[in-house]
């Protein structure tokens, strides 16, 4: 088993300096010895034939077992060599890959019982762990670095920012927010442009505090969040958007994520669609973080989406790709949950605890290493509802930022 391991391991790490030490105390070198050196060692025989029959899913639940150990440098480092070879994943893997491809539509297929369920999985955590490595306001997807040397905090705030500014919003405009989180954004929406928001979550967790935090700051006139499938909404609105939201659609229900909205969007109104987006192509969900992370789940390709966009009758209007900002709020996740790794055991057990420092660290890699992205779409459902040039979202921007001051309070939990 350990020449087959040698043999497979040195087809696909050709970059990097990456030592392998087996269970039998037998070491291997691969790369070229370029970049940090890394070593790991695998301390039983289960986790080496793993690596060779499904390395997708069982790299990382070795790593949560602690039958893979991470002997030089840290798991962002591992994953940063595995994740930046030429070739995505082992070639002696990819009849896996075909198979999962083929079976993705089933995989994702998400009813209304089944999106509560995997909502659940994911967001109705205990409250506390979110508390360790997110901003102020608990926002929970990519951040907006305007600068280079910008804090989380200030990055997630440009990032609603952001996002208002192409909305186009003036007050009593009405907003839904689809996937509202914690209410973050759409309390943003209301406080800073007057817009009477609705915000929905499948997440019990997410709807209380959402509201909580709605009341808290006298915003319960002008914002509403409901426990509620997006496609049980009645319109109409005047602007959608919707953040971190789409990756749980399912592809498989693209056609009726776009056919809803375009149904509650009104004619003149404006839709802003926040997602994660693969460049390569179509592809699958990797097995690991669809088993322990984000089950039913699936980043689209561009390719994937806008057809179903255009054949919903909606247009659009612009198209803006987010590089590294996601890799860099991931990177901020990451050091601050490590930073309180023994607050987040207290919470749960060590397992979880390198389950989730595994996921971060895998995710971060994914969009500095590989082809992974971020894209906001604006859609509208008829020419001349947004300006003709791009400068009005610069100049809104500043507005909203002159106008933010002291208004937003962070967000506070029941104990704190």
């Amino acid at each position: 088993m350990e020449r087959l391991l040698q043999v497979l391991l040195g087809t696909f790490l050709r970059r990097g300096d990456f030592t392998l030490t087996t269970s039998r105390g037998k070491t291997f070198r691969f790369g070229d010895g370029t970049g940090t050196p890394v070593a790991v060692r695998l301390t039983s025989p289960s986790a080496e034939w793993g690596l060779i029959l499904d390395p997708e899913l069982k790299f990382g639940e070795a790593y949560m077992d602690g039958t893979l150990v991470v002997e030089q440098g840290s798991i962002a480092d591992v994953l940063a060599v595995a994740l930046g070879q030429k070739s995505e994943l082992p070639q002696w893997s990819r009849p896996q890959w075909i198979l999962r491809y083929l079976a993705r539509r089933l995989v994702q297929f998400n009813p209304r019982k089944r999106s509560r369920r995997n909502v659940a999985h994911h967001y109705d955590l205990d409250g506390q762990l979110y508390s360790l490595f997110l901003d102020a306001d608990r926002q929970y997807s990519c951040a907006y670095f305007e600068t280079p040397d910008a804090s989380l905090d200030d990055a997630q705030l440009a990032k609603k920012r952001h996002l208002a500014a192409k909305l186009l919003l003036a007050r009593g405009k009405r907003v839904l927010d689809i996937g509202c989180g914690w209410g973050g954004l759409g309390l943003y929406l209301a406080e800073m442009t007057g817009a009477d928001v609705t915000g929905v979550t499948l997440s019990q967790e997410q709807y209380g505090i959402a509201n909580s935090r709605a009341a808290e700051r006298g915003l319960g006139d002008r914002t509403r969040f409901n426990l509620q499938d997006y496609r049980d909404v009645k319109g109409p609105f005047d602007r959608i958007v919707s953040v971190g939201m789409f990756e749980h659609v399912g592809v498989g229900h693209y056609r009726e994520f776009f056919r809803k909205t375009a149904d509650l969007l009104a004619d003149d109104g404006v839709m802003v669609l926040h997602s994660i987006c693969r460049s390569e192509g179509p592809g699958i969900t990797n097995p690991w973080i669809g088993k322990y992370i984000f089950p039913g789940g699936y980043i689209p390709a561009l390719s994937e989406v806008l057809p179903y966009i255009e054949k919903a009758g909606l247009l659009v209007t612009d198209i803006e790709i987010l590089r590294l900002h996601y890799a860099e709020t991931l990177k901020a996740w990451r050091e601050r949950f490590l930073a309180h790794r023994e607050d987040a055991e207290r919470i749960y057990d060590r397992r979880f605890v390198r389950m989730w420092e595994f996921y971060l660290a895998a995710s971060e890699m994914s969009f500095r290493e590989q082809n992974m992205m971020n894209f906001q779409i604006q859609i509208t459902k008829r020419q001349g509802v947004t300006p003709m040039t791009r400068d009005y979202i610069g100049r809104e921007e500043q507005r909203l930022r002159a106008s933010e001051g002291r208004s937003q309070a962070p967000l506070r939990l029941a104990g704190e």
